[in-house]
């Protein structure tokens, strides 16, 4: 491990830096996050950890606490706004092999990686900032001394927001998708069972899956629209709001929309995958470097992804401007054919023409019913990869 000597810091406390730093931190390498809040902590929201997630939780040695607080995944359910029953099921049993599908909270993961990682030896400083100093000495690799913390690697896992990621590759303006996100978490009060409920409808969806002991419901609802709301998951709304945007949903839906106490909204916005992922001794992890759209539930696996590539490369690379080109070779093209699938998914749950949505709806309940298989394969190229044996990484031909 050549480069363990190093002092590595992580700008961000969240999924893609959590999971850098216990896996640095496992390599007996010196590690410390800077995280600018208070607590490393998450708000109230779920995610869905698939089995090329899970792979790299497991390897980070966290694959059972993951099973013990997340909830087994059986199916997708696609269904329409307002009739009752199933257009169509995907068994996510089906899918990746035997690694598992997992519906996990947000804040769970989050607290298993802070633990293991801090258990690991990893340092976390709170109300912390990248500041310009440490920023220009890592793009231009000088190493510094002194009372003040400079780092000799950055790692730039700073989300959609990132500082470093414009260091790196300049400004660079996201845009507006046209479309806005409520989350909210709701008890569970249609007795919901482990699968991903899809209510598609003109020109909206709702996502609804399950999380903990199942007593809870995670619930994100997508609108398009022409007002924006600001990119970012800290801006709270009224649940009046989100229910008049669904009033002509059906029952099951009206169930949960009448328990929303608390909710945020957020714009969509579509950014490029960064050119460059690094300079320097500064290199880019997770949503710093290529956000998402949440049509196909990868933010989190993406990041997790990331973290391993980036730390295998650390392991057995002397030379950190190969090690960083390695990483970007393994991640960019994969990152790109993952954002661009989940772009193409909300057509498919927002068709306006009631005819064109019916026909829609018949055909993927004809493939569901009869060629089950069909629809499960189309996700192999995503759950079945398994970074942790790609030859890129591992210089071998498995």
């Amino acid at each position: 491990m050549p480069r363990m000597s190093q002092n590595f810091t992580v700008a961000g406390g969240g999924i893609a830096g959590l999971a850098v730093a216990l896996g640095l931190a496992r390599q007996d390498a010196s590690v410390t996050v800077l995280e600018q809040a208070d607590a490393i902590k998450e708000v109230g929201a779920g995610l869905q950890i698939s089995p090329n997630g899970l792979r790299v939780l497991e390897s980070l040695g966290v694959g059972d606490a993951i099973r013990a607080c997340g909830v087994q995944a059986k199916a997708v359910e696609l269904r329409d706004y307002r009739r009752s029953g199933v257009v169509a099921q995907i068994r996510l049993r089906q899918t990746g092999g035997d690694t598992g599908y997992y519906f996990v909270h947000r804040a769970d993961l989050i607290e298993v990686l802070a633990s293991a990682a801090r258990d690991a030896g990893a340092k976390v400083r709170l109300l912390q900032k990248v500041d310009s100093v440490s920023l220009n000495a890592a793009l231009n690799m000088k190493m510094h001394c002194g009372p003040a913390f400079q780092p000799e690697v950055l790692i730039g896992a700073d989300g959609v927001r990132s500082v470093v990621r414009p260091a790196i590759n300049g400004s660079e303006a996201p845009f507006f998708t046209g479309q806005v996100a409520w989350r909210a978490i709701v008890p569970n009060v249609l007795k919901q069972p482990s699968v991903v409920r899809v209510y598609m409808g003109p020109k909206r969806h709702l996502v609804v899956y399950p999380l903990r002991d199942g007593s809870i419901l995670n619930v994100v609802a997508v609108k398009e629209r022409a007002q924006w709301a600001a990119e970012g998951w800290s801006q709270r709304d009224d649940p009046s709001n989100l229910r008049a945007s669904f009033h002509d949903f059906g029952s099951d839906v009206q169930k949960l929309l009448s328990q929303i106490q608390d909710v945020h909204v957020w714009g969509l916005f579509r950014h490029p995958v960064a050119e460059k992922w690094y300079k320097g001794s500064a290199v880019l992890v997770g949503d710093a470097a290529h956000p998402t759209l949440p049509f196909l539930a990868q933010g989190a696996n993406m990041a997790l992804e990331d973290a391993y590539a980036l730390n295998a490369e650390f392991a057995r690379n002397q030379d950190l401007q190969s090690a960083f080109n390695t990483y970007q070779q393994v991640r960019q093209d994969r990152a790109s054919r993952v954002i661009e699938a989940a772009n193409g998914n909300a057509w498919k749950y927002h068709l306006s023409s009631a005819p064109l949505r019916f026909g829609a709806h018949l055909g993927m309940g004809l493939v569901s019913r009869f060629a089950p298989q069909k629809l499960v394969g189309s996700f192999d190229w995503l759950y079945g990869y398994d970074i942790t044996r790609d030859p890129l990484l591992t210089g071998s031909d498995v």
